[in-house]
């Protein structure tokens, strides 16, 4: 009876841990570390040729744009983490809907500080040789990281911090190596957006598919329009070739009535024959780019065009030789009209996927 006693005894604590073991077991099993997630694979950005009648991309012998450069330039573009509270992104100021441009008056800074002037579009930017409606950029890695540190995104006093916190993005750092043989830094965070801002190329429009040779791309309205452009009304002095502008500053007399007037290309070359000049804008997708000029200050682009029809506003520095007042009925201004909404470009930027 006693040694049954044991026996039973002794299998009571076999059983007995036997059930905590399991127990145990079981309790781990619940507890299983969760399944790590895929590492972050970036989409890579194929370079589209250029268009028919575009020179090749400028580009600096330091920054060759790449698929994957342009990639990574994209996400950066994208990403609110570059700002100094998370609240801009290089895209903020240039969005789809509105012709690349921010459909502002003037562009508004991290923090919602309102700056001086609007955001220009992006179309075609990596053909410019200066940046900013003044040029004071001579290059867009310059400009990129200008925007960046400036008072657009804000991040000239933390830019350590900001560059610190990108490295700690599994995702970004190894791109960042693999691309440029490093971790990610204040001077190819820059270079990166800028080898991307050369993939945004606009060559698609109507009016291109005419000069190509395509008659029917333009309507009888359009056509017309062309003609008026580029012979009465005199906008292909300044608004010339594919890019549809020349590159250059001219004073249009915009915001001269002004009591302290913007001193435009002047406030950097500090020649005063450079008073109230600002950078020919470019007109392709410009029926979406509203306000216009520098300043914002038309809403239309039925006021912008009656404005520079009138000859500007009179001042001392105005560009008399490009500039001059011309009369169109109504019939040629509608005309012109339709001309300006061929330009209209059929690409957009698409948000990636951010590590």
């Amino acid at each position: 009876m006693r040694r049954g006693m044991r026996v039973s005894v002794a299998g009571f604590w076999v059983l007995t841990l036997a059930a905590i073991v399991a127990a145990a077991s079981g309790c781990s099993a619940g507890k299983e570390k969760a399944p790590e997630p895929p590492p972050y694979v970036p989409e890579v950005l194929p370079i589209a040729p250029r268009p028919p009648g575009f020179e090749p991309m400028p580009e600096p012998p330091d920054n060759p744009t790449t698929p994957e450069k342009a990639a990574l330039g994209r996400q950066l573009f994208f990403d609110k983490r570059l700002s100094v509270d998370g609240s801009k992104s290089c895209y903020s100021c240039h969005v789809n809907e509105h012709g690349l441009t921010d459909g502002l008056p003037v562009a508004v800074a991290a923090g919602g500080k309102k700056l001086t002037r609007s955001s220009l579009t992006l179309w075609n930017i990596g053909y410019h040789k200066e940046f900013y409606w003044d040029g004071r950029s001579a290059s867009l890695e310059k400009q990129a990281g200008a925007a960046w540190a400036g008072p657009n995104m804000g991040a000239k006093d933390k830019q350590t911090e900001i560059v610190a916190a990108i490295n700690a993005i599994p995702g970004y750092r190894a791109q960042f190596q693999k691309v440029f043989g490093s971790d990610a830094s204040a001077d190819n965070i820059p270079k990166a957006i800028a080898a991307y801002e050369r993939t945004i190329v606009c060559g698609d429009t109507a009016w291109d598919k005419f000069q190509q040779g395509d008659a029917a791309a333009l309507s009888d309205e359009a056509k017309r329009g062309w003609e008026l452009f580029r012979g009465k009304a005199g906008c292909g002095t300044c608004h010339a070739g594919a890019l549809l502008t020349d590159l250059q500053y001219h004073n249009v007399g915009v915001g001269m009535d002004a009591p302290e007037p913007d001193g435009g290309r002047k406030n950097f070359t500090k020649d005063d024959k450079d008073t109230g000049a600002f950078k020919t804008p470019t007109l392709r997708d410009v029926t979406r780019t509203a306000p216009y000029f520098h300043n914002g200050s038309k809403a239309t682009l039925e006021e912008t065009l009656d404005f520079v029809l009138g000859g500007g506003y009179p001042n001392k520095y105005i560009d008399k030789k490009n500039l001059k007042k011309k009369t169109l009925t109504a019939a040629e201004k509608s005309d012109l009209m339709a001309f300006l909404k061929s330009l209209e470009c059929h690409g957009e930027l698409k948000e990636p996927k951010l590590p």
